[in-house]
């Protein structure tokens, strides 16, 4: 079995992979994928804190212990089906292949671009409130987007920090009405439309405020605040998966059905690049796990012998 990724569905899914006698490798740009960029993680369940840079870490130190190889640094440029062996080339020109593969490339946040943005990650700039939102309780807020997950996100926050300023670059937002209703309703959250987000401040060592241009005036304004979340979509790492065979929806995830299947026999995926819903470490990690299982279930009725063969 070849995997291509190294986050949390990755690497359950060479850990069950090996356990059940697999020949296994991984192919990763980075072990432990967006974990990585995660700082302080809180829901990972029987674990009551963590980080994800130590997280990750635990990840490899744990597929190690099974005879897996790892090949890390590595990123994945096309994949080709058919026939008994499905291939990987790499972008040192190298491939790699397995009678089964399991895609678990994840996803990545998408950034707004601006000063202050980077430079601030994890001290004050966040991209998922379910991880982060915590962090922030009785303290004041904005969220970038007004599409159904800028608009999910501030109802959800709005419930843990002090104020909420939900911040929407066109003249209204485009989340669905009853998400709008919902937000509304809420006594401590202001909307602004028409609003362009141009910096993140700080004092150097957390945010302090965010910059906006009003777009009908062209006046700039600030916002004092501690947390900026930015909810303008999620692209899952798939751009390399184009012309393949492998089914993805119009947001570029990958098609999967119960069972991890995609839509090429032997060709499995798990976690934040799929169309499975809710994009979490915990999630992933049972998500991996489902699809090697799976995987492996292709592999013995494959390789059964027929009944004539029986004979």
């Amino acid at each position: 079995m070849l995997i291509v990724g190294g986050g949390p569905a990755g690497a359950s899914a060479a850990i069950y992979s090996a356990r059940k006698g697999i020949r296994t490798g991984i192919v990763a740009d980075r072990f432990g994928g967006q974990v990585m960029d995660t700082m302080g993680i809180e829901n990972f369940i029987s674990v009551k804190a963590t980080e994800g840079p130590k997280l990750a870490a635990q990840l490899e130190e744990h597929v190690k212990t099974y005879d897996v190889d790892i090949m890390d640094g590595q990123l994945a440029e096309s994949l080709k089906a058919g026939g008994e062996y499905t291939e990987v080339t790499l972008k040192n020109g190298a491939t790699v292949r397995g009678k089964t593969v399991l895609l678990a490339t994840g996803a990545r946040w998408r950034e707004l671009n601006i000063p202050g943005e980077r430079e601030y990650v994890g001290r004050g700039v966040a991209y998922c409130p379910h991880c982060d939102g915590p962090f922030f309780k009785g303290k004041p807020v904005a969220v970038i987007g007004g599409g159904n997950s800028g608009v999910e996100a501030a109802i959800d926050l709005a419930g843990i920090v002090k104020h909420v300023t939900l911040i929407e670059f066109q003249d209204e937002l485009r989340a669905d009405d009853v998400l709008q209703r919902k937000l509304r309703s809420l006594p401590n959250v202001d909307i602004i439309t028409s609003a362009q987000t141009t910096e993140v401040n700080g004092d150097g060592n957390k945010v302090t405020s965010l910059t906006y241009k009003d777009r009908k005036t062209e006046e700039l304004r600030q916002i004092d605040l501690d947390g900026v979340f930015v909810q303008i979509g999620l692209l899952p790492n798939t751009d390399w998966l184009k012309g393949s065979g492998v089914e993805l929806t119009r947001f570029g995830e990958i098609e999967i059905d119960t069972h991890g299947r995609t839509s090429l026999p032997g060709v499995f995926a798990a976690g934040d690049v799929t169309t499975v819903p809710y994009k979490q470490i915990v999630i992933a990690m049972g998500e991996g796990s489902k699809a090697a299982l799976a995987a492996f279930d292709h592999l013995i009725r494959t390789s059964a012998p027929t009944a004539s063969d029986a004979a």
